[in-house]
């Protein structure tokens, strides 16, 4: 770790100031290169998917593991939009003028070598190593046991196209070893890594809580929900359940509790139980859901509610008001993504000020939180703590600040 730390501060120098030009250059190469090797990379996850499969990993998780040529050349067009948008080092964000002539002026700056620890998302590694480029950052990176195959072929092309465009190739490294004690080191080497973004589960956060001593963002967990107000358009309150649980279950944004008001639980309950029965979802619900649905629900616990599943399973819970809707989200939420569904301008008011997550949606689907769909090209993570960056975080939010102050020989 020491010598990865050691390279990544000598590459992340070279870059820093580095032109926007240049650095676009070394994205256009890498997006290239990912289509160039598609074949090798698809081999490589292959060999993950096997291993995943013998390993008894569910379905949910393996779709978030896997690698095609749709799914290649489409991390390659996000590479696309990173290079279009605006380079953000550099860039003046405030100043002022004292009276004694000084002159202060506020710069964006990346903030250096920036680690990543992530699970299974192997399009991770591609849209971190493109966004900390891109920022002027070098980074390391930590992916899953899961991923090492496909992970290390990307590293090595990505490596390889940033070595052709005439950069140091020290600003993408992995971490190789996927030993565990290495994930320990990385939350510790405060000398070389400025800034570290564990990117996973709620485990994976709370670990890197427990042992990190070097600045860390919050990121990923999502124990995201939806409450179907008593003024809701039934339609909409399906479309939008059936979106955002069933389109991409095992991400950080999909859905993972259904709450609904108690005076349009009996109408809109059924038709959501017969949408999401067309994926096979399972109901899990509290006794009021269970007279409703009988036995096509479970009984509910209070763990089902903390539960981020990842999978074909969703909570319910009939509530009494939106009150009732807001203090149980607050109490369960990861501070991801919720949504309400109402026609009623107090009730989107009340739900909107009162939340505590980092995104909250008034009749759209929770699957919009993500970097691309907000306009970021990509994202480095979902950021969940209160404390900024907050949400998606893109290419603004892997940069720091830089006073720089001039005059023309002020003491003090």
């Amino acid at each position: 770790m020491n010598s990865l730390g050691k390279k990544a501060k000598i590459a992340g120098r070279s870059i820093s100031d580095l032109n926007t030009n240049k650095k676009n250059e070394a994205l256009e190469c890498i997006k290239n290169e990912l289509i160039n090797n598609m074949k090798s990379i698809i081999k490589a996850n292959k060999e993950d998917i096997v291993n995943a499969k013998a390993n008894g990993m569910k379905e949910s998780m393996i779709d978030r593991l896997t690698l095609d040529e749709d799914r290649i050349k489409a991390i390659a067009n996000s590479i696309d939009k990173v290079i279009n948008l605006k380079d953000p080092v550099g860039i003046i964000s405030g100043g002022s003028k004292r009276p004694n002539g000084m002159e202060i002026v506020i710069k964006k700056v990346p903030y250096g070598v920036v680690g990543i620890i992530f699970e299974s998302r192997p399009n991770v590694t591609v849209d971190a190593g493109c966004l900390c480029l891109k920022s002027g950052n070098a980074c390391i990176l930590r992916g899953g046991k899961e991923a090492i195959n496909t992970n290390t072929r990307l590293v090595e092309v990505m490596r390889g196209a940033v070595k052709k465009a005439g950069l140091n190739h020290d600003v993408i490294q992995l971490v190789f070893d996927t030993d565990r004690k290495y994930v320990s080191e990385m939350a510790k080497l405060t000398e070389y890594i400025d800034v570290l973004i564990p990117r996973g589960s709620a485990g994976l956060i709370r670990s890197i809580k427990d042992i990190a001593t070097v600045p860390f963002i919050e990121t990923g967990a999502g124990n995201c929900h939806i409450y179907i107000d008593e003024f809701a358009d039934n339609d909409m309150a399906v479309d939008l359940t059936d979106n955002g649980k069933t389109q991409r279950p095992s991400v950080c944004n999909s859905l993972e509790t259904l709450l609904v008001h108690e005076k349009k639980a009996e109408e809109v309950l059924p038709l959501i139980y017969n949408k999401l029965k067309e994926h096979n979802v399972e109901f899990r619900g509290d006794e009021r859901t269970l007279k409703i649905l009988g036995s096509k629900a479970k009984k509910a616990d209070e763990e089902d509610y903390k539960t981020e599943y990842n999978d074909y399973i969703i909570a319910v819970k009939v509530v009494e008001n939106i009150e009732e809707a807001i203090n149980h989200i607050n109490k369960y939420s990861t501070k991801h993504s919720e949504c309400i569904v109402t026609n009623n301008i107090e009730s989107m008011n009340l739900f909107t000020s009162k939340i505590d997550s980092a995104c909250v949606y008034v009749n759209v689907s929770t699957r919009f939180t993500d970097g691309e769909e907000f306009g970021f090209g990509s994202e480095i993570g979902i950021a969940t703590q209160r404390t900024l960056p907050r949400g998606p975080m893109g290419l603004n939010e892997l940069t720091t600040i830089k006073y720089v102050i001039t005059g023309n020989g002020q003491i003090r």
